[in-house]
């Protein structure tokens, strides 16, 4: 049997609470390297041809078997996110209990951007090994947190296992109503309006200014706030990573 694929995938907090709630069960992100259709219609990644399907469309599944750097169907993904451990005033690790953690890091009590209040958007502190739920008692935390990408795969509260991989244009789609509300799935907060309709916003779960009719635009407004909106404007080819959350 062969042994299950581990990769890290960092994500941003407001996606990491929607992956938390069960919001977001698909991410896209933009290829390092950009196919492109040559005149015969063929799928190409740099001296790479992967030709056609047959019906006049790009061939793409022979180039996600074997090139996407995220894994195929099955393979797990462990999410990096901005976290802290927590100390006493000499700078020591301690843990829940406030013991002296020492020698192992990995006996601390660990806290995470995502969890912790930040205005908004915040959600409250919980123990590494707890099943997350908004608490009670919010803790502020006004040290110093750890970059995302730092994060050491013991720290990691949330693992994903890959259900489908595909390759798409980032905006392909757009005006079909359908196809738009496939973008729910990427975390955007659906928002009862009160009166039976709801709108949509990448950030906010509250009704408010700013909000979006139509999914899409929620989803373009979050798109942009992480990479740019001339990389919207670019329409790159994107991975498609559709996951479920597993026990860790």
């Amino acid at each position: 049997m062969s042994q299950i694929k581990e990769r890290p995938i960092l994500f941003s907090a407001p996606m990491v609470r929607a992956i938390l709630e069960g919001r977001k069960t698909v991410t896209r992100r933009a290829i390092k390297v950009q196919p492109h259709i040559d005149a015969s219609g063929n799928f190409c990644v740099g001296s790479s041809n992967y030709g056609q399907d047959g019906y006049g469309k790009p061939v793409t599944k022979h180039f996600v078997n074997g090139c996407c750097p995220y894994g195929k169907p099955g393979d797990r993904l462990w999410v990096r996110e901005t976290f802290a451990l927590l100390g006493n005033e000499d700078g020591c690790c301690i843990d829940w209990q406030d013991n002296l953690v020492k020698g192992d890091e990995r006996g601390a009590a660990r806290i995470y951007r995502a969890s912790c209040p930040t205005g908004d958007y915040g959600l409250n502190q919980i123990p590494a090994k707890a099943e997350w739920k908004p608490d009670t008692e919010a803790m502020e935390y006004d040290g110093a947190w750890r970059p995302s990408i730092h994060m050491p795969r013991w720290a990691s509260r949330i693992l994903l296992e890959i259900t489908d991989v595909r390759v798409e244009r980032l905006q392909d789609g757009e005006g079909e109503t359908a196809f738009e509300s496939r973008y729910i799935a990427e975390g955007i907060n659906r928002i009862h309006q009160g009166d039976g309709d709801y709108a949509f916003h990448p950030f906010k779960s509250e009704p408010g200014p700013g909000s979006w009719t139509d999914p899409f635009d929620a989803w373009r407004e979050l798109w942009v706030g992480i990479n740019g909106a001339e990389s919207w404007n670019a329409n790159p080819w994107v991975w498609v990573v559709e996951f479920k959350r597993v026990t860790p």
